[in-house]
């Protein structure tokens, strides 16, 4: 029995927060992640080789998806399916063992990117081969494609940013990766093109990327600066439960907004309606919705806490 609990302890100390895991993967692709990241770390693999190694898999289902063949997307499923459970598998295998890093942050955050613009690209070729309207006209695809990757790429941003806030009242500044763009364009500026190219670079593209979600979030940095002149890293406790229980309501959207949601959906436009450029639509109409929806709410919850501030 006592070590039955000692695993289930283990497993749970590999997860960000309940409060933002979503129950998919809380039932799927964590259990199935710390499997694998408890086999890596015997092994002594790290966490960024188990990123790496998820970009060929996800690239490898977007090669797949290129096919009208039933049995290729089945297998790009199952190829898509193994690139998340290893998505997965870095993150807990990182604070199984401790081992965090900034470039691999952002290294797990490209990931994803690899895998849809594999993804894309395979979509547009195919329907340009197999749509009797898209065959005639090429580029509306294309401009669909491009348009849906700008928004999936501001949707899973937002997502993620307003996860890590709440995690900075769950668990405070360790418990998050909550950055500001400031910070993040002072360490690019401390890095020299000549010497530290690749890091000035990765850092570079970081620093736009946490810039784009403060420049969305006004009353959230509002809310953020009047709380670091008032308490400073001390935020009382009751404060702290009282953000949590009002933005814990929100997490199930950042969690539609992220992966398990969109793929269902891609499944079904490849493997039931057999029609690839239908998730274009669902990512470009629903979800764009929703994201709207979820900044204008959350932005409406830092206004009320911040007037209670003053």
């Amino acid at each position: 029995m006592s070590q039955k609990k000692g695993f289930w302890d283990d497993y749970k100390s590999t997860l960000k927060s309940e409060d933002t895991e979503e129950t998919f993967d809380l039932m799927f692709y964590r259990p199935i992640g710390y499997i694998w990241a408890r086999l890596a770390a015997k092994v002594g693999i790290t966490p960024n080789a188990i990123t790496i190694a998820s970009i060929f898999l996800g690239v490898g289902a977007g090669v797949l998806f290129y096919y009208n063949n039933l049995w290729l997307n089945i297998l790009g499923v199952i190829l898509l399916v193994w690139a998340d459970s290893f998505d997965s598998a870095d993150g807990q295998l990182a604070r199984m063992t401790k081992q965090y890093s900034r470039i691999g942050r952002i290294l797990d955050g490209l990931s994803g990117d690899f895998w849809f613009a594999a993804i894309y690209i395979a979509i547009c070729l195919r329907e340009n081969v197999t749509s009797e309207f898209f065959s005639a006209h090429h580029w509306v695809i294309w401009v669909m494609a491009v348009v849906t990757g700008i928004c999936h790429g501001t949707q899973a941003a937002m997502a993620d940013y307003y996860r890590q806030f709440h995690l900075f009242f769950v668990k405070g500044k360790d418990g998050s990766e909550l950055d500001t763009a400031q910070e993040e364009w002072d360490k690019f500026h401390a890095l020299s093109w000549k010497r530290n190219f690749w890091k000035k670079l990765t850092q570079m593209f970081y620093a736009n990327y946490t810039s784009g979600q403060e420049k969305r979030t006004p009353r959230m940095q509002e809310l953020r600066k009047a709380l670091k002149e008032k308490y400073g890293d001390n935020i009382p406790p009751e404060f702290r439960e009282k953000f949590r229980a009002l933005s814990k309501p929100l997490m199930k959207y950042t969690n539609i907004l992220s992966f398990n949601t969109r793929t269902f959906a891609l499944f079904a436009a490849i493997l039931i309606f057999r029609m690839p450029w239908l998730y274009f639509a669902f990512e470009l109409v629903v979800l764009n919705i929703l994201l709207v929806y979820m900044i204008a709410r959350h932005e409406r919850i830092c206004r009320d806490c911040l007037a209670s501030l003053r």
